[in-house]
């Protein structure tokens, strides 16, 4: 029996905003409430999420709006105040994020959206990725809408996230700095290698929340995706231009044989091709590791090792290597220059081979699992319960990891 995946498809015609993008995440069936609990977790005063229908140039839609609230004054002062745009340091939204009540996944997705912005803005700005300092990006509304997408994501489960190729706009657009081109400079940082269109409108249409969004979530962008489609939607964006201001997204189903070829032992070749990023360093403090893996894994890797060597004079050294799809290459490439004491990297291309794979949810004794599935030739020769949810079991239950793992592997069997 074919193996089938599930299918996120972006279509970009009209760009992508964060707001637009929660927008069509709830349109296309994430449950409000369950959005706004989620985003309650983090423990960010002052906004207020909501949702309304909304149409342009006659489509009906989803759009949403943060609203920020008054806060409460000490006793002597003037009245409520409005919460402020705070300008926050990555590292400090980063920390907001890790000791939230969100769950691990979640923390994964949201933190890898807000790493691809830092890189992008250290790379502008000429500072040191900690420590950049997002302006619009670190409003309260911003915040929302990147860990809003980060729950959704995590809500609809898609085996695979598809996108268009993406509208920019054209002209130009008012920040913090004063008025800057369109595309903004952190947006055609972040789109490096992935396919655009610009000047449908004279407006920006796709915001570095957005671009962020796509960079960190999508596995491939065409505009030859080929899916049965069970579900649309439509964001409603808040402005009125020649096109309308949508964001559609499509939720459906595909055969994987249909998307992939036999390799040479039977084993299936996935469509990208993958770029291999290595060098050697004899010269920096291990203590330093797990910051570099963080760094890399923002700026688009895939994964990231290291091998011990030795090196020329007799010299202990480590090998880092990290690979990443073709688009992210660049991206990579200056993270691990910047972030590592090396001079030079060496890089080579590749092809995946992979099983045909789908993930779906089991009831258990213990509560549900996902569980991943490997196939060959439309044979299930291979599976195993997600990480996550042994780990969540083994929380919950109080239990070690591994009598959860036993647990359920032998209910699987």
């Amino acid at each position: 029996m074919a193996s089938t995946e599930r299918i996120l498809y972006y279509d970009c015609f009209s760009g992508i905003s964060g707001d637009m993008n929660l927008a069509a995440m709830v349109d296309l069936g994430v449950p409000e409430e369950h959005l706004r609990g989620e985003l309650g977790k983090l423990g960010l005063p002052g906004w207020r999420l909501k949702f309304s229908r909304a149409s342009k140039h006659g489509i009906g839609g989803t759009r949403a709006d943060v609203d920020l609230l008054p806060t409460p004054v000490k006793a002597g002062g003037l009245g409520p105040k409005p919460v402020s745009h705070d300008h926050r340091a990555y590292r400090d939204i980063k920390a907001m994020i890790e000791a939230s009540g969100l769950s691990d996944p979640i923390k994964a997705r949201a933190l890898g959206i807000f790493g691809k912005l830092a890189v992008a803005e250290a790379k502008i700005h000429g500072t040191s990725v900690d420590e950049v300092g997002f302006h619009e990006v670190g409003a309260v509304d911003s915040i929302v809408d990147i860990v809003g997408a980060a729950i959704c994501l995590d809500y609809l489960k898609p085996d695979r996230v598809l996108c268009s190729s993406v509208e920019l706009g054209g002209g130009f657009v008012k920040c913090q700095h004063g008025l800057i081109p369109v595309p903004a400079p952190a947006v055609v940082e972040l789109l490096k290698g992935v396919p655009v269109k610009s000047g449908a409108v004279m407006m920006e249409t796709t915001t570095p929340t957005g671009a962020a969004i796509l960079m960190a979530s999508v596995d491939e962008f065409t505009d030859d995706a080929r899916f049965r489609i069970a579900r649309t939607a439509y964001g409603v964006g808040h402005r009125d231009a020649e096109i309308p201001n949508l964001l559609r997204v499509m939720l459906g189903e595909r055969d994987l044989a249909g998307r992939t070829a036999a390799g040479p032992d039977g084993s299936r070749e996935a469509d990208a091709a993958g770029v291999l990023l290595e060098c050697n360093i004899d010269d920096m403090s291990p203590e330093f590791h797990g910051y570099l893996f963080d760094r890399l894994f923002a700026a688009g890797a895939d994964d990231v090792w290291i091998t011990p060597i030795v090196m020329k004079k007799n010299r202990s050294a480590i090998a880092l290597s990290a690979i990443c799809p073709a688009p992210q290459e660049a991206a990579l490439a200056e993270a691990m220059l910047r972030e590592t004491t090396t001079f030079g990297l060496r890089r080579s291309q590749f092809r995946k081979t992979a099983l045909d794979r789908e993930t779906r949810t089991v009831k258990t004794g213990l509560g549900e699992v996902r569980v991943k599935t490997g196939y060959l030739d439309g044979e299930a020769i291979k599976s195993k319960p997600e990480y996550e949810d042994l780990r969540r079991i083994a929380d919950e239950r109080g239990m070690s990891i591994l009598a959860a793992l036993d647990a359920i592997r032998g209910e699987l069997r």
